[in-house]
């Protein structure tokens, strides 16, 4: 069901405490913690507490929470003094979404080009 844990999840896992993860935000219905595979010097994940399997799914059910994640991923590149960054929502499997829980990935640190691939 949309918006509660999942026991297969690896982020679910996380916002529970049952698996580390090297925190950088926490509020009240967002966590941002590091990426454990970056691909730009700062590359860290949003996500909502509750789970929603992707982007898509997350906006269509709890719209105030969508826009949550987006303005942490606005206070993490604050907080790690990014000028420019991308934020990048990968929405299915044939766009690299590899845990199906919804994540926002804040991206800088270095010059990022057009088109992302």
């Amino acid at each position: 069901m949309a918006g509660e844990p999942q026991d297969d999840c690896l982020f679910c896992k996380i916002v529970a405490g049952q698996i580390p993860a090297t925190v950088v935000r926490e509020t009240e219905t967002t966590l941002a913690f590091r990426d454990i595979n970056p691909q730009a010097p700062t590359h860290v994940l949003v996500i909502p507490k509750a789970h929603h399997a992707d982007a898509a799914a997350l906006a269509a059910a709890d719209p105030a929470l969508a826009a949550d994640v987006l303005r942490e991923t606005r206070a993490v590149a604050e907080d790690e003094k990014l000028d420019s960054y991308r934020i990048v929502f990968n929405t299915g499997s044939g766009a690299g979404q590899t845990v199906f829980h919804t994540h926002a990935h804040v991206l800088g640190g270095r010059g990022l080009q057009w088109p992302p691939g």
